[in-house]
């Protein structure tokens, strides 16, 4: 399925009365063009993205209220929706760059800009801040590994313009890596000023009091409830937004966000699931745009630590008993990308993500079990993450039906999003479960190294491969244009092909679903809404 073929819609739903008290404490949209409401179905946990435990949704705060040295340019996609472009890098405080003959130095010079109080940004302001994000462990130091920056001896304030980054070695990822939401600009001058001696990086403080130069300061926060953005006139590292404030309510109830948007009380409905943007895509005052995620995979993982998956023709088994089709069509309404029914075990090319060699086949599947050393089968129980329930609950029920006619026995186990990430990202003891991983660097270098590689965060597989491993080392920082790159990686995926540790069921979409006059929505590879950019017709 292409992405023009995810804006067609069938029909919608009703709005309930049970949405009318909610809509009576909804702000006045006489003034559409100062404020924007957006609604959302998660929860917001914190306002400091490098601090332990804070969530995905999140992440927003950075991309809005913080800045970063660099940013991706933008681009039109086939359907006219708009994207980052990943291969557009742009200045964001920095206001040039560059690159040493031996990709190891890396020099920027900082524009003029400001932070809320109206202190400079400066250069030792970057140092701090990428001095905190390497130290403060976890996320934050894992991600900023990435691009190879993993000690505060690399970074460098040479005077209050000049930022310089020292690298170990040239690094394909390292400039990319500067955008991302962890890695932000801090006013460290305020930080510090409440900092303790048990929280030198003024984690408390940072939690519920953002200090950036970004084109959004937080206004007020309510966890649970809302968070407010109010334009910072003096943003200088980029176009002024157009609104000038942001309402961001957390509606958990998606039969709610849904009449909010369809009458009209909201712009813009983040994360819309995928049943929900079929339908409000045929809403005459709805525009809905499905962006397939890139680098990223909904996909069922065998864990290596239960026994039976230690054994790769149960895997295999498996991979070729899934009802594919019913799953993107009951679990995405068809709003994915099939990864499924490659017709070589061999890859063509390095494209990723891309179908594996698998379709289902219950006899194939039979068989394998057969020759297996659990010819009778066995029992497991199958986790996911109930914040994910609108296509994770259905899928789990269809492959429960699939793999009890090959022998194998699944109870669902539904755990609640909270502890989702601890039970199968840190623990990594649920013997089968449905995971989304979408890796931010857009390389499938990249994707290996999180979701391959033993002990990383997403590997819930425990999945272990010296052969995997040798390529991710070799191919992570290699230029893409080596002549050794594409065979590495045209391996890797060959591998990932027959040991099957993690088995793709589809690429899906971002939904999000507007007002028709509202303008500028680009999609994001954190997945994150970019309030600034959005405008009214």
């Amino acid at each position: 399925m292409n992405r023009r073929d995810f804006l067609k819609g069938t029909s919608t739903l009703a709005v309930g009365a049970a949405c009318l008290p909610f809509l009576k404490v909804m702000p006045a949209l006489a003034s559409a063009g100062e404020t924007l409401v957006v609604v959302m179905g998660s929860t917001i946990n914190s306002l400091d993205i490098h601090r332990s435990g804070t969530n995905r949704p999140s992440y927003q705060v950075a991309v809005n209220c913080y800045d970063r040295l660099l940013t991706f340019g933008t681009k039109t996609l086939e359907d006219g929706s708009l994207s980052y472009d990943y291969d557009n890098l742009q200045g964001e405080l920095a206001e040039s760059w560059e690159v040493s003959e031996d990709g190891r130095t890396l020099t920027f010079t900082l524009r003029e800009a400001t932070f809320w109080d109206g202190r400079p940004v400066t250069a030792q302001d970057v140092k701090w801040s990428f001095d905190r994000a390497v130290t403060l462990g976890g996320f934050p130091t894992t991600q900023m590994a990435a691009g190879s920056t993993r000690d505060p001896e690399q970074f460098e304030a040479v005077d209050e313009r000049t930022f310089r980054i020292h690298l170990p070695h040239a690094s394909k990822l390292t400039l990319p890596n500067l955008t991302t939401p962890i890695a932000i600009v801090i006013n460290s001058e305020l930080a510090l000023e409440h900092a303790t001696d048990d929280d030198p990086w003024a984690t408390e403080y940072l939690h519920r009091h953002p200090a950036g130069s970004g084109a959004y300061q937080v206004e007020r926060w309510e966890p649970g409830q809302q968070l407010v953005y109010r334009r910072n006139p003096q943003w200088a590292s980029g176009a002024l937004p157009s609104a000038e404030r942001i309402i961001l309510r957390e509606v958990p109830s998606s039969a709610t966000r849904r009449a909010l948007l369809e009458r009209g009380n909201a712009h813009l409905s983040q994360d819309v699931p995928p049943r929900d943007a079929l339908e409000l895509a045929a809403h005459p005052n709805v525009q809905v745009v499905s962006t397939p995620i890139e680098n990223c995979l909904h996909v069922l993982c065998p864990n290596l630590a239960f026994e039976p998956f230690q054994d790769v023709r149960v895997r295999q088994a498996i991979a070729w008993a899934i009802p594919y089709d019913a799953i993107l069509q009951n679990a995405a309404y068809g709003r994915g990308v099939p990864m499924w029914g490659a017709e070589s075990n061999t890859p063509a090319d390095t494209h990723w993500p891309q179908p594996f060699p698998y379709h289902t086949n219950l006899e194939r599947a039979r068989a394998l079990m057969a020759e297996s050393d659990y010819p009778d089968g066995f029992e497991v129980p199958l986790s996911f993450d109930l914040g994910q329930a609108d296509w994770a609950e259905s899928t789990a029920l269809l492959i429960q039906e699939a793999l009890g006619q090959i022998g194998i026995t699944v109870t669902l186990d539904r755990i609640p999003g909270a502890n989702w990430r601890t039970r199968a990202l840190v623990d990594k003891q649920l013997p089968l479960h449905l995971e989304n991983f979408g890796g931010w660097l857009n390389t499938p270098c990249y994707y290996f190294f999180w979701a391959y590689i033993e002990g990383n965060l997403f590997n819930s597989s425990n999945y272990h491969s010296e052969e995997i491993a040798q390529l991710v080392d070799d191919t992570l920082f290699m230029a893409m244009d080596d002549p050794d790159y594409a065979p590495k990686i045209r391996r890797m995926i060959e591998i990932a092909f027959e040991d099957v540790p993690r088995i793709p069921l589809y690429q899906p979409a971002l939904n999000v679903a507007m007002g028709p006059n509202l303008d500028g929505y680009t999609f994001w590879y954190h997945r994150q809404l970019d309030t600034r950019v959005l405008q009214t017709a």
